[in-house]
């Protein structure tokens, strides 16, 4: 096949399919006795684009128009390595994401690509790398978690193109991910939440954290972000910090609720935090290390760590609340209000366990 014309730039830049599937690319342009010359640039494999040859053209044209020496091959740009692009990138997530964000992606780079992959120029890592990673973690990993550790190296690797860190064409596009049921069915009965109730009964900022949780459905960050001036004891009403989705949305209290906080709070001030044990914010793994125990002991016995169906997490206390909105018949469009999901669609799992959704004639069958 022959050398084909760029469509943006026409013949200035042209493109050469090799018999691999790779793309040579030249530049054309007239030298100083006005006769068409052709020289090759590089390869797509090796990150060259035609924005790049079309830049390296315009430096020879100008170079023939001041008498310069010419260049024979154009040298392959140096590419920086792995470690450096991602050292860049969580930097740049310091700006915009939360500490544990930032904790558990590093942690995740260190522990799955930094030994293997960091110290490598980014050109040299292939998609066939990437699929022998996944072979070895699918071995004692979910494949969520594996996915996870595939799409990171993607995301650094993405930031690097997008900040003109690099021009390489990103091996990961190439790689299918595990299918990966997500879904957490498992809710609490009402009998289950009494249980759990009385397991953290002399716990004072567990009780407090659950009943927020089972009360406005709030994500854990979400709940611990909580301040006396979010909470107005008068209207039942609180604001509730999307951090996820940067936002707030409102959310309602009970009686039972409103008469723990009166006397909690009142000696508090404004930016003081609620669910606390001396008034500043708690973490999420203040609060992971004593609830976790506790649901693994009522609810997790011999179930495997990576059933995401079946196992009852902190995360299970907001899908309760929506759960029990849907069985005593809130309409969708109120329980996506209540979570504040941005799509209908992520509300529309709990439309199975609502009154009308036909299951009573299947009660009635055989009646």
């Amino acid at each position: 096949m022959g050398y084909i014309n760029s469509k943006r730039y026409g013949s200035a830049v042209q493109l050469y399919k090799k018999s691999s599937g790779d793309i040579s690319y030249y530049i054309t342009y007239k030298d100083e006795d006005n006769k068409l010359k052709r020289i090759k640039i590089g390869d797509k494999s090796k990150g060259i684009t035609e924005p790049f040859c079309n830049q390296k053209r315009n430096e020879v044209v100008n170079t023939v128009k001041l008498g310069g020496e010419m260049p024979i091959k154009h040298k392959k740009p140096k590419m920086i390595t792995l470690d450096e692009i991602a050292q860049q990138y969580f930097d740049y997530l310091h700006i915009y994401s939360s500490k544990g964000t930032i904790k558990e992606t590093t942690n995740r780079y260190k522990n799955h690509l930094k030994n293997l992959f960091g110290y490598k120029s980014i050109d040299r890592i292939t998609a066939s790398e990437l699929e022998s990673l996944q072979r070895e973690k699918i071995k004692f990993l979910s494949p969520s978690s594996v996915n996870s550790i595939v799409d990171l190296f993607s995301t650094i690797l993405n930031y690097g193109i997008k900040r003109e860190l690099c021009q390489v064409i990103n091996p990961a596009v190439k790689i299918r991910r595990f299918k990966v049921n997500n879904a957490r069915e498992r809710f609490l009965t009402k009998e289950e939440i009494k249980e759990l109730f009385e397991e953290i009964d002399d716990n004072e900022l567990l009780t407090l954290f659950l009943k927020f949780a089972l009360t406005t459905g709030g994500r854990l960050e979400t709940i611990l972000h909580i301040q006396k001036k979010d909470i107005d004891l008068s209207t039942k009403i609180i604001t509730l910090n999307d951090l996820k989705n940067k936002e707030t949305y409102r959310g309602f209290l009970t009686d039972d609720l409103v008469n723990l906080l009166k006397g909690k709070i009142i000696k508090y001030k404004a930016n003081d935090y609620v669910v606390s044990l001396d008034k500043e914010k708690t973490t999420p793994r203040q609060i992971q290390c004593r609830l976790k125990p506790k649901m693994d002991k009522l609810f997790n016995k011999g179930l495997d760590s990576s059933d995401r169906k079946n196992r009852v997490v902190i995360h299970s206390l907001r899908h309760t609340f929506a759960s029990h909105l849907a069985i005593n018949g809130t309409p969708l469009f109120t329980i996506q209000k209540l979570l504040n999901h941005k799509d209908i669609q992520q509300t529309m799992r709990y439309a199975k366990l609502s009154p009308d959704s036909s299951r009573e004639f299947i009660d009635d069958l055989y009646k």
